[in-house]
């Protein structure tokens, strides 16, 4: 559909509206990181907001949209001679999530840089952006290091490109947004900085604020541009509040008393690093110059904290993104109110009104986050509904199902790999050949151009100069001269978990520590950019608790919850493991797994399978080994009297045994490369096996 969705028209979501506003009046802010369920309207108000943005002059046929009143003096395209402006709207570009780096900041025409001298810049999506906004959805699922170069371009304002010794910059000024859906993984708490604000997003739990998103929908979906004209109005007054907040901005006055607010907020929530103060400053001067103040109050850094700081403060991955209220309240109260000076009148609309046609969600968020005059309430935050608890174990031996018990502390683990040389997702983990990380050779490039070997190209054009007729200076380098170079870095793995939840593992310290390995497991995985897998095993059979995501704090939860007891159907959570493997093995064939089996050897269920327990265990660790599936097996065997069992089940897989205690960075030297040799012996010696038959 050509016509957006109208801004005014989006029901609800004050707090999502309030933060876009903010950074239309102020991109100094930072941008708006959006988190929340699908179906929440995060991408429509979105898109919606270029329409808001007042229009820009820019110089004509400038390809990065330099204004006539102050061109860039570095513009690629300069330098720029006085003269009358062309006008357009300001530009909504989207990021894809597969985009290339020379999607993102641009490319060089590298043949004619080396031959002609000639800096051939073609403009990427960071220049489209300029002036206007740079959105990407499910900014979580996009590589960390476009992730990087887009956050260094909303910092610095401009753009750099470097490559074999061509240089360009640009200016790149933009409205950065990002949404994402926490469920399919986290951002890295760096990443989560650079945003200047966030705001979490549920849908409305009431009914007749859910009766009026589908109305509004189904009428906006039947005839689009009747929709918009309806709310034309509305849009013009909020447009017009943007432009008067603009102008108000420069003279709104942050007070000493207001500073002091947002020094003692920051430090009160031990936020890390100085970025947290500037972005609350530069926010509550934005909420006061929406307000039509200039004078800062306590109000205004009050939801300043709130926008600003909840994804500040995360620890670990686990941590759940919030502020407590109370305590900002308290510490608020510390500091007298300032009297505010006298005001003008807002050019803009004033914070009443029906909320355009319909009157019940559409209209511009007040500030503050209060109750809208004349718009329907939002909802409550909806509570965590209880998780469905896995069936009672079958079969008597081993007790009864047992409650679930609290992880221990985790801990620093040492890292796992898996050997050879992969092409999968870039991550932190195992080997692989990726587009970023030390050179290890060239090649012919299959496609276009990404990164020219300088050297290699060179050498294959050299022995063809005198039949290219060269005669100066420059080397004649023709296509089928230019080499890629090839990269080594690291890539992220599926770490498959599958954990042994029986009677026999159900002592309530030792569960408690073993939920403690795991969850520490997790938060290694979490920082290498893995996917991740759980799989529990109990009673008569083995479940899929958590199908491979990126989201590894769902797989925490789902941990914590684990309940025990019941027989040990070691060989069927085996076999669950090898389904699940095969069937990631065809949806992403680049991504490698590691399985991390966690238990202490016991088999004492075949489950429905039927037969000798033991003997399928046996079978099905050698069915994964010999696939070369790479596995690590956690012994959780204690006591003074111990069986061994889970350093057989190690051999069978082709595998390493680390105990629990083991497994801690400072007790794991050798792990790696343990893991790596039993591997290549286990292949090894299947090939000797197939060669023989």
């Amino acid at each position: 559909m050509s016509t957006p969705y109208p801004f005014t028209a989006v029901v609800g979501q004050t707090d999502l509206r309030l933060a876009l506003l903010l950074n239309a009046v102020s991109p100094a802010v930072g941008g708006v990181l959006v988190r929340g369920e699908k179906g929440t309207a995060k991408s429509t108000a979105v898109r919606a907001l270029s329409a808001l943005l007042p229009r820009v002059d820019v110089v004509p046929g400038c390809r990065f949209s330099c204004a006539p009143a102050a061109p860039d003096p570095a513009c690629p395209d300069g330098p720029h001679e006085p003269g009358p402006g062309a006008e357009r709207p300001a530009r909504m570009v989207e990021l894809p999530v597969g985009a290339s780096e020379d999607r993102l900041v641009g490319a060089l025409d590298i043949e004619r840089a080396l031959a002609e001298g000639v800096k051939a810049f073609e403009p990427g999506l960071l220049a489209d952006a300029h002036r206007g906004i740079l959105y990407v959805d499910e900014v979580n699922l996009l590589h960390d290091h476009l992730i990087d170069l887009l956050l260094d371009a909303a910092a610095m304002g401009a753009s750099y490109v470097e490559r074999e010794g061509v240089s360009v910059r640009h200016a790149a000024r933009f409205l950065l947004v990002g949404t994402m859906n926490p469920e399919e993984g986290e951002l890295r708490p760096q990443l989560l900085d650079r945003f200047g604000l966030t705001v979490e997003v549920a849908a409305s739990r009431e009914p007749a604020q859910r009766v009026e998103v589908v109305r509004r929908r189904l009428a906006y979906e039947d005839d689009p541009a009747g929709f918009a004209a309806r709310w034309a109005g509305d849009e013009s007054e909020v447009r017009a509040r943007v432009v008067a907040a603009r102008a108000l901005l420069p003279q709104v006055a942050l007070g000493d008393t207001a500073l002091l607010q947002i020094a003692a907020t920051c430090a009160g929530f031990e936020v890390d690093g100085m970025r947290a103060d500037i972005v609350m400053a530069r926010t509550a001067t934005a909420l006061a110059a929406w307000a039509g103040r200039t004078s800062v109050l306590k109000e205004d850094v009050r939801q300043a904290a709130l926008l600003a700081l909840p994804h500040r403060r995360r620890r670990n991955p686990f941590d759940a993104p919030g502020l407590d209220e109370d305590k900002l309240d308290e510490i608020l109260d510390g500091f007298p109110d300032e009297e505010p000076e006298p005001d003008p009148e807002p050019e803009g609309p004033d914070d009443g009104g029906d909320g355009g046609p319909g009157g019940d969600g559409g209209g511009v968020p007040p500030q503050g986050g209060g109750p809208e005059t004349g718009h329907t309430p939002d909802a409550p935050q909806q509570e965590e509904a209880p998780e469905a608890q896995p069936s009672a174990p079958q079969g008597g031996a081993g007790g009864a199902e047992q409650a679930a018990v609290a992880a221990a502390e985790p801990f620093r683990t040492k890292m796992l790999s898996v050997p050879g040389l992969g092409e999968g997702a870039a991550g932190r983990r195992s080997r692989a050949r990726t587009a970023h990380g030390r050179t290890t050779g060239a090649q012919r490039p299959r496609g276009q151009l990404t990164k020219l070997h300088l050297a290699a190209t060179v050498h294959a054009a050299a022995p063809h100069q005198k039949a290219r007729g060269r005669s100066g200076r420059g080397l004649v380098v023709r296509k089928d001269d230019l080499r890629q170079a090839t990269r080594e870095g690291r890539e992220g793995n599926l770490v498959l978990f599958c954990v042994d939840a029986s009677g026999s593992m159900a002592a309530r310290q030792r569960m408690s520590a073993v939920k403690g390995a795991v969850l520490s497991l997790l938060l290694d995985a979490y920082q290498r950019r893995d996917k991740v897998g759980l799989i529990t095993f109990r009673g008569a059979g083995a479940d899929l608790a958590l199908p491979p995501t990126s989201s590894v704090d769902a797989a925490a939860a789902r941990l914590e919850k684990l309940p025990t007891g019941g027989r040990t159907p070691l060989g069927a959570g085996l076999l669950k493991a090898h389904e699940v493997l095969r069937i990631e093995r065809l949806r992403d064939p680049s991504r490698r797994p590691l399985l991390v089996v966690v238990t202490d050897g016991r088999a004492t269920s075949a489950g429905a399978v039927g037969g000798d327990p033991r003997e399928l265990s046996g079978r099905s660790a050698r069915l994964l080994a010999a696939e070369g599936v790479a596995s690590v097996v956690v012994d959780c065997e204690s006591g003074p009297v111990r069986l061994g069992l889970a350093g057989v089940l190690a051999a069978d897989l082709g595998a390493h045994a680390v105990t629990l205690d083991g497994l801690r960075a400072d007790s794991l030297a050798g792990l790696v490369k343990n893991v790596r040799s039993a591997v290549t012996n286990t292949a090894m010696s299947n090939s000797a096996t197939r060669r023989a038959a």
